[in-house]
């Protein structure tokens, strides 16, 4: 597609990949909005990349209505979902809170196919669209102690393909991208079961070396950028040699 065509809405949009993301597409020419829980976050970060924001719980389906329906107005239309919402938790198998595992599956499953839902909608109605959903290379083998993210990981994947099948007769295009590991927050919510305290900091060799979001928001908009008889079903990201 022409990404000055574009008009695209990006979840969890106001930090690492999907404010990446967002400020990459924008320069590109794109129309983009990005949404969020934190209205004070989202704000800054829509007033300093001169985008657009709503703010939305995507596990509450009343806000994910009212999310794509606000992203559609401001943009004057819609044709990119961009599923980036999530976060990570990990566990061993006999210590996994059930509260926990739930959480992160509302979020991470139930979020983005909410968010899918709406949007398609729209993108069934104009026979046309785009849905981009950020897996991980969770999605491809199991690790241990990472059983409940690796599953939600595997979950998106399988229900990428599902949607692709569905998809494709109205000209939808349905893509997944599969970051290694990322020098986000992201990355250090995992290592700390959701707890932000005692960040994991990078030597100067590993950030020469690692994934940064910019990585990833090249490869989403070089998967919008073919033409739209054809499109990349799914791609993963590996940092070449990372210094561990």
């Amino acid at each position: 597609m022409n990404i000055r065509e574009a008009k695209v809405l990006i979840t969890g949009g106001s930090s690492g990949i999907g404010k990446e993301t967002a400020k990459l597409l924008k320069e590109k020419g794109a129309a983009v909005t990005i949404s969020g829980r934190n209205e004070t976050t989202l704000k800054e970060i829509a007033e300093a990349l001169d985008i657009s924001y709503v703010k939305a719980d995507i596990t509450n389906e009343e806000d994910v209505i009212k999310m794509v329906a606000t992203a559609n107005q401001k943009m004057e239309g819609l044709n990119v979902l961009i599923n980036n919402a999530g976060f990570g938790y990990i566990s061993k198998l006999t210590e996994i809170d059930a509260v926990k595992f739930t959480e992160q599956f509302k979020t991470n499953i139930l979020g983005a196919t909410l968010a899918a839902k709406e949007s398609a909608k729209l993108f069934i109605d104009q026979n046309r669209g785009n849905i981009i959903n950020i897996g991980s290379t969770s999605a491809l083998k199991g690790s241990p102690n990472a059983s409940p993210y690796v599953a939600t990981k595997f979950a998106l994947r399988g229900m990428t393909e599902s949607w692709r099948n569905e998809l494709r007769a109205h000209n939808i295009r349905v893509m997944l991208v599969n970051p290694s590991e990322v020098m986000t927050n992201f990355a250090n919510n995992i290592l700390n079961n959701g707890d932000t305290r005692g960040q994991k900091e990078y030597t100067q060799e590993e950030k020469r070396t690692k994934l940064r979001s910019l990585e990833i928001a090249h490869t989403i908009a070089s998967l919008l950028e073919m033409d739209d008889r054809g499109f990349i079903t799914e791609a993963t990201v590996f940092a070449t040699n990372p210094k561990v």
